[in-house]
């Protein structure tokens, strides 16, 4: 329920932004009981995601509209391919055609993208995660686009899993200069362990760091830019002295190296370029003659 209010939220956030006091050129051209149809094509091949948000936007702003959808989220499609029609007042079509347009082509572009990595990894054990790096504001509706192209979420927010990172070690002074301070990471482990019961991460960026964080048996690891025979590495030290632990690749994945780096036995590979570098996905709408 929270997330479904989330969104109407940022709906009408959106539709504020462009509508603001109200659509001149619309009002202006087009008589407001002039009714008709209009379609939204897809103008290239890709991954659908935000159909319901596509829904949602036109009944806000007419709900009287009628909509039809041939292709559900997380269906390919081709390009040129018919994706919604939509009926009703033609003014209220207009109004809301270039938020629903920007929503489907945003959400579809990190859908698509995210597609690409987890086919790439297909045959192995690895999941691809999206990151926090994702669009001020949008995150709840990025990270479903992630899902809806196959991929898995890591934490929604800072407050809902733990993930220690090289500044926290640094900052509470269980790394200095290089070097593990024992004792202070059996503290802070025990203190978190204490306080929650979500996963527990910790990032280390170098062989001497895992095998010494390891040891406190952390929900999972993050390996931050290690490269594939340190991942390698780092993989056979923990089948064989802690299989419970799960490990994470993280740092400069692309789609040229992530099958490698699933290869190495990873459980998780962090893609930060899902959210943060999509390219869209161009949609056009046009009005039945």
């Amino acid at each position: 329920m929270e997330k479904k209010l989330s969104v109407r939220k940022i709906i009408k956030q959106a539709l504020k932004e462009d509508i603001g006091t109200g659509d001149i050129t619309t009002a202006l051209c087009i008589p407001p009981k002039k009714k008709g149809k209009a379609t939204i094509f897809s103008k290239q091949k890709g991954v659908l995601c935000g159909i319901d948000i596509a829904k949602e936007i036109f009944k806000t702003v007419d709900a009287s509209l009628k909509f039809r959808s041939f292709k559900s989220d997380g269906r390919s499609f081709k390009t040129h391919e018919k994706i919604v029609q939509i009926s009703g007042a033609l003014s209220s079509i207009l109004t809301a055609e270039r938020v629903v347009l920007n929503f489907l082509s945003l959400l579809s572009g990190v859908a698509t993208h995210t597609r690409k990595f987890t086919d790439e990894v297909k045959g192995t054990r690895a999941k691809i995660r999206g990151t926090r790096k994702t669009t001020p504001g949008l995150r709840v509706l990025e990270k479903y686009a992630v899902r809806t192209g196959g991929g898995t979420n890591h934490r929604s927010g800072l407050w809902d899993a733990v993930l220690v990172k090289d500044n926290h070690l640094k900052s509470n002074g269980m790394i200095h200069k290089g070097k593990i301070n024992n004792k202070k990471v059996a503290n802070a482990m025990a203190v978190i362990r204490n306080a929650v019961k979500s996963e527990i991460e910790i990032e280390v960026e170098n062989m001497n760091e895992f095998k010494e964080i390891i040891k406190y048996k952390p929900d999972v690891v993050m390996l931050d830019n290690f490269d594939i025979k340190e991942t390698q590495k780092a993989v056979q030290f923990r089948d064989k002295y802690f299989p419970g632990v799960k490990l994470e690749a993280s740092g400069g994945v692309d789609i040229h190296k992530v099958k490698k780096i699933a290869e190495t036995g990873v459980d998780f590979i962090a893609v930060g370029s899902i959210t943060h570098s999509s390219e869209s996905i161009d949609f056009s709408l046009e009005v039945d003659e």
